[in-house]
C-alpha cells in the first residue's frame, strides 16, 4: 500500500494551521458568524505543540482592543488578562554599572503601557483554546502540519500532519502511524513567526515579490519568583543601550506580573555584525546590571524560552492571500515595531480572515482567492498602526540605535507616524555578518548559578522534549558547509545564536566535526534565519516535540 493510501482524510470547511492567538482567533470568530446565522461550520485548528499554549512565548505586555472586539465581556469570562500596566520606566544603559532614565516626555507615544496588561500569553491561548472547544471548534494539538495539499488547478486544498513513528534510519518502526489529510474549503495559516508552510507557500506563489525582506529578532525570556519586597506588580521596565553597541539593535525588558512573579527577557536583532556574537550571553549578563539585578537577587529562575520575533513591519508583509487559503499574524509578520506588540494585531487579522472566509462560504464559494481579506487589512486599524510604525525598523538600522531612537521620537510625537516619506530596509539578516578575521571577539563571563546560566540548564527549564528515535528535524542542504565554510569565515556563528546549544563544533579522529543536538531545539526558528549561507532547514518534528512551556 503506497504511503498516500495509508492516510486518512478529513473534510472540514475550514482548517486552520495553528493554535496561536492569531488561528484561535480565527476559529471563534468563525464559529461566532456560523452561530448568528443559524448556520453549521465545520472548522479544524491543527497545533504541533503537544497542547494548547506549549510552544507560545511573548514578553508580554498585551494590547486587549481586539479582544475587546472578538469578546467583549472577556472580563466576566474569566479571560486571564488582569494585572493592569500601572507606569513605565525606561533606562538608557550606558555601561555595565550605569544607566540614565529616559523622561517619559521623551518616550515614543507607543511605547507608553498604561491601559495595557502584563499577561501570560500562552494562558492566554488556552482561554481562547477552550472558548474555541465551547463551540464546538475541532482542535488537534499535537499534531504537527508539514505539508501543503493543492488540487490539480494549483489551489490550496489543506495540509497534510507529519508521520509518527519513523525511526533516525527512515524506517517505520511498530508504532509508526501514517500523517493524516486536514481538507478544507478554505485554509488558514497562523503558525507564528517563520511558518515553515507559510514560507513554503511565499516561494509558491511568490507573495513576497512587492515586499523588503522580513527582518528578525530573538526574544529569550524568562520567569523569575523574586523577593516581595522588590515586586511592584503592573511595572513595565524598558532598557536600551549596553550590552549592545550602537550598530547593535537591541533591548530588555523586565514585566512585574502578579504573584511576585516577573517576566525577564531580552531582544536582539538578527541583522548583528560581529558573529562572535551570543544573544543568550547578552541577555545573561545584561541581567547582572545593577538596575536589572536589583530585582532578581534573591529570587528564583522558575522558567526559560526562546523564539524569533518578525520586525520588519509594514515594508515587508507579503501578499496576503493566494486560491484557497491566506496566512494571518505572525506567520505574515503583523507585528508592530515601536510598540513592541504582536498579539493584538495577530487576533485582528484573525477576525477579518474569519470574516473574509465566511462571507465566501455563505457565497458557496470554495479554494477562490479571497482578495477582500487584504481591502480589509487595508482599511483596518491594523493597517493604521503599522503604517505609522513603518519607520521605527528601518530608522535604527540606518542610523543606529541612539540616533534612531531620537529619530523614533521625532516621528511618533511630533508627527505622529506621518512624516511623508517611508524608509526601507532591503539588506537580508542573514547577510549582515563580518567575518572573524574583521571583527573583536566579545569575551562573556562564565555563568554564577545565581542570576546567570548556561544554555543547557535553562533549556531543561523549557521542558523541551523530541522523540529521540526520529530523523533531525534541523537539515543541512549541504553537510559539509559548516566546516568548510562557516568555521573559516565565521567560526561557524550557529555555535553561539542558538539559545538552546544545538548546534556544536567537535573534535572526532582529530578533524572538526559539524554536531546537531536536535533533541536541545526549542524550535525558535534563529537558525534557519540567521545562518550566513542558508543552508540549514528548520522543518517540524513529529507533532508534540519540542519545548512545553507553561506560563511562558
Amino acid at each position: 500500500m503506497s504511503e498516500q493510501a495509508e492516510r486518512e482524510s478529513m473534510e472540514f470547511d475550514v482548517v486552520i494551521v495553528g493554535g496561536g492567538p492569531a488561528g484561535l482567533a480565527t476559529a471563534c470568530r468563525l464559529a461566532q458568524l456560523a452561530q448568528a446565522d443559524g448556520a453549521e461550520l465545520s472548522i479544524v485548528v491543527v497545533e504541533k505543540g503537544s497542547e494548547i499554549g506549549a510552544h507560545i512565548l511573548s514578553g508580554n505586555v498585551f494590547d486587549a482592543r481586539a479582544l475587546d472586539e472578538l469578546f467583549p465581556n472577556w472580563r466576566e469570562e474569566g479571560a486571564p488578562v488582569s494585572t493592569a500596566v500601572k507606569g513605565d520606566l525606561i533606562h538608557y544603559m550606558r555601561g555595565e554599572n550605569t544607566s540614565t532614565r529616559v523622561p517619559g516626555m521623551l518616550v515614543p507615544a507607543p511605547m507608553h503601557n498604561v491601559g495595557n496588561y502584563i499577561i501570560s500569553l500562552g494562558r492566554l491561548c488556552q482561554w481562547l483554546g477552550e472558548k474555541a472547544e465551547a463551540m464546538e471548534i475541532n482542535v488537534f494539538p499535537g499534531f504537527a502540519a508539514s505539508e501543503v495539499l493543492y488540487d490539480d488547478a494549483g489551489a490550496v486544498r489543506g495540509v497534510v500532519t507529519s508521520d509518527m513513528g519513523i525511526g533516525k534510519d527512515g524506517s517505520k518502526k511498530s508504532a509508526y502511524q501514517a500523517g493524516y489529510e486536514l481538507l478544507g474549503k478554505y485554509t488558514i495559516f497562523a503558525e507564528g513567526v517563520r511558518g515553515n508552510l507559510g514560507e513554503a507557500l511565499m516561494a509558491k506563489f511568490d507573495l513576497r515579490k512587492n515586499a523588503d525582506p522580513q527582518h528578525y529578532g530573538i526574544g529569550i525570556k524568562e520567569i523569575w519568583e523574586i523577593d516581595p519586597d522588590q515586586h511592584d506588580e503592573g511595572l513595565v521596565v524598558h532598557t536600551m543601550g549596553w550590552p549592545m553597541d550602537n550598530k547593535t539593535e537591541g533591548g530588555g525588558f523586565l514585566y512585574h506580573a502578579a504573584n511576585n512573579q516577573v517576566f525577564a527577557g531580552f531582544i536582539v536583532a538578527l541583522n548583528y555584525e560581529n558573529p562572535s556574537l551570543s544573544p543568550f550571553q547578552e541577555f545573561q549578563r545584561w541581567k547582572l546590571h545593577p538596575k536589572i539585578r536589583c530585582y532578581l537577587e534573591g529570587g528564583k529562575r522558575i522558567a526559560y524560552g526562546a523564539r524569533a520575533v518578525n520586525k520588519g513591519g509594514i515594508q515587508s508583509l507579503p501578499k496576503l492571500t493566494f486560491p484557497g487559503g491566506m496566512l494571518v499574524g505572525c506567520d505574515a509578520g503583523f507585528l508592530n515595531g515601536v510598540k513592541i506588540k504582536g498579539a493584538h494585531t495577530a487576533i485582528k487579522t484573525g477576525m477579518l480572515a474569519a470574516e473574509s472566509t465566511y462571507r465566501a462560504l455563505k457565497a458557496g464559494d470554495a479554494y477562490t482567492e479571497l482578495d477582500d481579506f487584504e481591502d480589509a487589512v487595508r482599511q483596518s486599524w491594523v493597517y493604521d498602526e503599522l503604517h505609522r510604525a513603518r519607520n521605527f525598523g528601518p530608522a535604527l538600522h540606518k542610523f543606529g540605535t541612539f540616533l534612531g531612537a531620537a529619530f523614533a521620537f521625532i516621528d511618533q510625537n511630533i508627527f505622529r507616524g506621518k512624516l511623508p516619506f517611508t524608509l526601507r530596509n532591503k539588506d537580508a539578516d542573514h547577510d549582515s555578518l563580518k567575518t572573524s578575521a574583521s571583527t573583536t571577539v566579545i569575551e562573556y563571563p562564565k555563568p554564577d548559578g545565581v542570576l546567570s546560566f548556561d544554555r543547557l540548564s535553562s533549556v531543561f527549564l523549557s521542558s523541551t522534549n523530541h522523540e529521540e528515535d526520529q530523523p533531525s528535524h534541523l537539515v543541512l542542504k549541504d553537510a559539509s558547509v559548516p566546516v568548510n565554510v562557516n568555521l573559516p569565515k565565521f567560526d561557524e556563528p550557529a555555535q553561539l545564536y542558538c539559545p538552546a546549544g544545538v548546534y556544536e563544533i567537535v573534535a572526532e579522529n582529530g578533524q572538526s566535526k559539524f554536531q546537531i543536538n536536535a533533541q536541545n531545539c526549542v524550535h525558535c526558528k534563529t537558525c534557519e534565519i540567521k545562518d550566513p549561507s542558508q543552508n540549514i532547514v528548520w522543518q517540524v518534528p513529529e507533532g508534540g516535540g519540542g519545548p512545553n512551556y507553561s506560563g511562558m
